[in-house]
């Protein structure tokens, strides 16, 4: 049976929320705990990380809405632990003039592509981060793109329900790593 970590961003995505679905509907999908979701800290994100990804029976598969897919990014250079892939959803650009101030420390987005394999999904209108900036992170990553259309940050608002495209695509991740 294949694990899943899941990695809300800022907030923690709430219950409306296709990760928070996701998770009720899969007994093999467990989210992460760092101490804060609202004023996430860079250093207790990675280790929450770390401690989630030890305590898979198997290398898991990471499943991250928005500033988590920056923290995969730097997680994946310091710790050597084995991950089978990642899904990298609602990319923010910390350049953006709505990125928040309390994830700067998460910024500072390392060269270099993923130790695993990923796929990066965005929209094509994500206030946070637009189609191009996901391209060019897709890129740096050497992630595999979907640009599913016009559905915002891809989160709760986003009116997605429980997202089975979203499914369908995290299955078609698995089925490559």
């Amino acid at each position: 049976m294949t694990h899943f970590i899941v990695l809300p961003g800022s907030g923690g995505s709430g219950p409306a929320h296709w990760q928070s679905r996701w998770e009720g509907a899969d007994p093999a999908m467990r989210r992460f705990r760092p101490s804060s979701w609202d004023l996430p800290d860079f250093t207790d994100w990675l280790a929450a990380l770390e401690a989630a990804v030890i305590a898979a029976p198997e290398p898991p598969v990471l499943v991250a809405h928005s500033l988590s897919c920056l923290l995969i990014a730097h997680w994946q250079r310091i710790s050597q632990r084995p991950v089978k892939a990642a899904l990298l959803v609602a990319v923010p650009d910390p350049a953006s003039a709505v990125f928040p101030e309390y994830g700067m420390a998460f910024a500072r987005i390392p060269e270099g592509k993923l130790r695993f394999a990923s796929l990066v999904v965005t929209s094509t209108n994500d206030p946070y981060g637009s189609a191009e900036y996901a391209q060019a992170r897709a890129t740096q990553w050497g992630s595999r793109l979907a640009v599913i259309g016009p559905f915002g940050h891809i989160n709760a608002e986003s009116g997605l329900g429980n997202w089975p495209e979203g499914l369908a695509l995290l299955e078609g991740l698995v089925c490559e790593a």
